[in-house]
């Protein structure tokens, strides 16, 4: 493939998937990783594209730009299942559970409403809404606990801001599923919300162990602020999209990588 088409190619998938991994298009193109990384250094050379780490993105995405919730939770709904089904073996009666705000960790929450009885506390309206009051069999009760945290509401409906991280600090949780906006072997993890970042510190603070739920195009995202350090998390749960270059950054800084199987959430 001559070099003008390659370059096409690029950016074409590029406008198309917002984000692109140089071993993938290395896969798609049939060349080499350096050759692909000489294209994007040419590309951003031009103004066409804006290199990242293991990738490139479109020029001018800005890490402060927050997708909301509903066109979110319309994409790679497979993959977040897969992620949640995962998730979801890892929670026995009795926890407390703490689930941030983000598309993935609602998919989670609905795994668990109908799971074993549980203490939920989460800074989303919308996972405390999925824990309904159980009315089977004459019954009146719900079948976990929710504790929804208040504070100020973002675009992707999360509850911000001091007051929820005052109230995160109070707490004790066995485990807290956290969903982010990007992953970074420099950045770490990385939200576009300055205040989520500081709620989700608090989270963290708050919790015995910390898993990550992050799907494949997570990789290489920055959002303006870091939450945490890679290193920082216990496990990360992504799914067999994500690339063998991230893969092996993310087990060289994570006790744990849990690579979760799609054919699981498509059966």
């Amino acid at each position: 493939m001559l070099a003008a088409a390659r370059h096409q190619a690029i950016v074409d998938a590029v406008q198309r998937d917002r984000i692109v991994r140089v071993s993938d298009l290395a896969q798609q193109l049939g060349v080499s990783l350096m050759t692909v990384r000489r294209d994007i250094d040419l590309l951003e050379e031009a103004g066409r594209v804006e290199r990242i780490h293991g990738g490139a993105k479109l020029p001018g995405d800005a890490s402060t730009h927050e997708p909301g919730f509903e066109l979110k939770s319309t994409q790679l709904t497979v993959e977040k299942r897969a992620i949640a089904l995962e998730a979801a073996s890892l929670v026995q009666e009795g926890m407390a559970v703490g689930l941030s705000a983000g598309t993935t960790t609602w998919a989670l929450a609905r795994e668990l409403a109908a799971g074993p009885r549980i203490t939920v506390v989460t800074n989303s309206v919308r996972i405390a809404d999925l824990f309904q009051v159980d009315v089977s069999a004459g019954s009146n009760r719900t079948r976990s606990t929710v504790i929804l945290i208040g504070g100020e509401r973002t675009p992707s409906d999360a509850l911000v801001g001091p007051i929820a991280t005052a109230a995160l600090r109070q707490l004790h949780l066995d485990v807290l599923f956290l969903g982010v906006h990007g992953m970074d072997a420099e950045a770490g993890f990385t939200t576009p919300n300055l205040l989520e970042a500081e709620t989700n510190r608090a989270f963290m603070e708050s919790a015995r162990k910390v898993v990550v739920l992050a799907d494949h195009t997570k990789w290489g995202t920055l959002g303006i602020s870091t939450i945490a350090k890679l290193e920082e998390a216990d496990e990360v749960i992504s799914d067999s999209g994500l690339g063998m270059d991230a893969q092996r950054s993310l087990q060289e800084r994570v006790s744990r990588l849990r690579i979760a199987e799609l054919a699981t959430a498509q059966a």
